[in-house]
């Protein structure tokens, strides 16, 4: 596998592609063959072990290690037929964990549905069928606030999930690669690729209902332990980045240590609470999930009424934030040689 381009060079490649292309839906994503792979699995361990939770926990165990084979399969395949061959596989599959520009154009189309077309009651109708594309929540019956808050959550929670995190892993897995002679880029490609199958399982399978209560626990549970870092690491960026939208870095901090605890994720709390107190503005409280109202706490303290405004303002610092993580881990990354 030598030969390949450095790791903090084909990561800054990743991150410009990303940035200029972002999720062509022509382009076959990894992320959907875990997701097929990881229901072919289930059905299997299912059959195999009646026990719920021993199932969910072997699917684990052979989810991740197809998709390691596949992943070292795949970057020696590539090489072997050719060094530039290795070269761009290795730089499709870091481009295709990074989501920055896929998160921030569904955002913004929010932000033009609220802004844009004649009547109010149309150009909310449209913003909930924008919002419904980011979040789990039923939308159907959002006001114009309710909108805002839940395209504003979903920025700081996948700000964390799907920017830091993989920037975290890859950048891990290059430093743990180099540290044992392992070309680093290899590394890097193989520890993003096991975090997206972590973060889809707990996507398919993270369900607190009758299916999937005991059997989905492992990868939940795995899933947390995986964001564990990158949800503070986003907190503290997003700190960092809040002057340059006009915002309070000490607000910011202030609730992120005191509300980052009131959400029922020990992860999402903590970029949601820095974003809220860098914006001044009121996340989480009631929401209705299929059907079913939950009593969320409230993140954050009301010094602004929420506006469109704010989803502009949320997609800058979101942006502003990525890139210090990614410009953090540019620079760990030369450590990698």
């Amino acid at each position: 596998m030598s030969g390949l381009p450095d790791f903090p060079l084909l990561l800054a490649a990743a991150l410009v592609l990303d940035c200029l292309v972002g999720d062509p839906r022509w382009l076959p994503h990894p992320v959907r063959l875990i997701a097929w792979w990881a229901w072919r699995v289930e059905t299997f361990t299912r059959r195999l072990c009646p026990r719920a939770s021993w199932a969910g926990c072997i699917t684990v165990v052979l989810v991740l290690a197809g998709v390691a084979l596949a992943t070292l399969a795949l970057l020696l395949g590539a090489r072997r037929l050719h060094p530039a061959a290795g070269t761009v596989v290795a730089l499709l599959l870091l481009y295709s964990g990074m989501a920055l520009r896929d998160l921030l154009v569904h955002a913004r189309r929010v932000l033009a549905a609220l802004r844009e077309g004649e009547g109010a009651g149309v150009r909310l109708d449209r913003a909930r069928r924008a919002v419904a594309m980011m979040v789990g929540r039923d939308t159907a019956t959002l006001d114009e606030a309710g909108v805002v808050r839940a395209c504003v959550e979903s920025l700081a929670e996948n700000l964390s999930d799907g920017v830091v995190a993989p920037l975290c892993w890859a950048t891990a897995g290059a430093l743990a690669a180099a540290a044992f002679a392992i070309p680093a880029v290899v590394g890097a490609v193989l520890a993003l690729m096991l975090y997206k199958a972590v973060n889809t399982m707990d996507s398919l399978f993270g369900y607190k209902n009758e299916r999937y209560l005991h059997f989905g626990r492992c990868p939940a549970r795995l899933d947390d332990l995986a964001n564990l870092l990158p949800a503070r690491l986003s907190a503290l960026a997003l700190i960092l980045a809040a002057p340059l939208v006009g915002g309070s870095p000490f607000a910011a901090w202030h609730i992120w240590r005191r509300d980052h605890g009131r959400h029922a994720s020990p992860n999402a709390g903590h970029p949601e609470a820095a974003l809220a107190g860098a914006l001044g503005i009121r996340l989480g409280g009631p929401a209705s999930y299929f059907g079913q109202w939950h009593d969320k706490a409230c993140i954050g303290d009301e010094r602004v009424a929420l506006g469109p405004s704010h989803i502009n303002t949320a997609c800058r610092l979101v942006f502003l934030a990525a890139l210090l993580v990614a410009l953090v881990c540019l620079a760990l990354g030369c450590y990698t040689h």
